[in-house]
């Protein structure tokens, strides 16, 4: 299959035009653009010289006949267009979460292994350089057995952002599913892909959100928080998300003898004292990595009972893609997979609907918050 991919992507934002340039860097073909407002997708697929725009999904399918259809909007409106695009007999890649629930995107799954179609879920953060060194000194057996995971993050996020998808636990909102998906990602990677058990319980510390018109652009919404939040003629949207998550859970590892826990300890609203970090704990040895997502660098506890940083290793650091930004990086990763894939070429197991469908319906299950015994009784 030597002809260039052709890709649609549904999505004018961040997303969308991020994963443009990922599938054009990776050599496909972008061939059109959907999104909500004509005036804005117009605008969008004029400057980034898409020569296709439209609002009507449906129909930019039988226009565009593309291979591929990019999914870069907010998980809630996820689910009729990938149903439509499998149908059509197109490979699928969808940034998480697949969609608002666990029943859903297992539909979303099912259909897609029906239609023969290729699928990647963008729970892409497992593509970080230090989460593949560190995998592969886990697998080497630097640290033994591996015995435990920690992730201890806190963001600090402003708590007059906009009120939006991201508040809305049926537009795909919430920390479990824009922040644990990654995380998730990452500890399979490293560990093993096998989860065996899960549990938490989820909290929503910030209640409301201002509204505000004109927000577009995710990775902008800061630029319009109110200047006078006091202002009597706001209006308010109410949150229906966590905002914060503890989440336990137990994972299956090739090189383990018992099953490997993991802490996964995220407060969107809170203020971090020391960094954000990962660490991995194993029988003999310790690796820590820097950053909630393993920006780095990483870490060794060595024989004289220290921290010693290790460096990256020159072929892994020779392969990062030249872009700036993690989730740009990550994308393209997981792009060069699934292009590859569906050209027939061998590639490494990469993420598909088969763990998005998953991961919803674990975050389904830590919702419940059920997980509590009720001790008042005890004296």
């Amino acid at each position: 299959m030597n002809k260039k991919i052709r890709v649609l992507v549904q999505g004018t934002g961040f997303a969308g035009q991020g994963h443009t340039a990922a599938f054009r860097d990776m050599g496909a073909e972008v061939v059109g653009i959907v999104g909500r407002t004509e005036s804005v997708v117009q605008q969008v697929a004029k400057e980034l010289n898409i020569p296709y725009a439209g609002t009507d999904w449906k129909q930019a399918l039988i226009d565009c006949k593309p291979d591929v259809v990019s999914i870069a909007t907010p998980g809630g409106v996820h689910e009729e267009p990938i149903r439509q695009a499998i149908e059509f007999g197109c490979h699928v890649f969808s940034d998480k979460p697949l969609t608002h629930s666990g029943e859903t995107a297992k539909k979303l799954y099912e259909l897609a292994i029906e239609k023969k179609v290729k699928t990647a879920f963008a729970s892409s953060f497992r593509y970080m350089p230090e989460v593949i060194h560190a995998k592969r000194l886990v697998a080497s057996g630097a640290i033994g057995e591996p015995l435990e995971v920690e992730y201890i993050s806190h963001f600090n996020l402003e708590r007059n952002i906009p009120f939006g998808w991201s508040h809305r636990k049926e537009d795909g909102g919430g920390r479990l599913n824009n922040n644990f998906t990654h995380k998730l990602s990452i500890t399979t990677s490293i560990i093993g892909e096998k989860i065996l058990s899960i549990m938490g319980e989820v909290r929503d510390d910030l209640g409301r959100a201002p509204i505000v018109e004109g927000v577009h652009n995710f990775k902008t919404r800061r630029d319009f928080i109110p200047e006078y939040i006091d202002d009597p003629s706001l209006k308010w949207g109410e949150s229906n998300v966590e905002w914060s998550y503890t989440v336990l859970a137990q994972l299956e590892s090739p090189i383990a003898q018992k099953p490997v826990s993991v802490m996964f300890k995220h407060g969107g609203l809170h203020p971090r004292f020391n960094e954000d970090h990962i660490v991995i704990y194993g029988s003999k040895s310790a690796l820590y990595i820097k950053g909630h997502y393993a920006s780095g660098p990483l870490y060794m506890y060595d024989k004289n009972n220290e921290w010693v940083e290790v460096a990256l290793p020159e072929d892994i650091a020779k392969n990062i893609p030249n872009v700036e930004g993690d989730t740009e990086r990550n994308w393209r990763y997981l792009i060069k997979q699934l292009i590859s894939d569906i050209k027939g070429e061998d590639v490494a197991p990469y993420q598909t609907f088969k763990e998005g469908a998953q991961y919803q319906q674990l975050i389904d299950l830590i919702r419940k918050n059920d997980n509590w015994v009720d001790v008042s009784h005890l004296q």
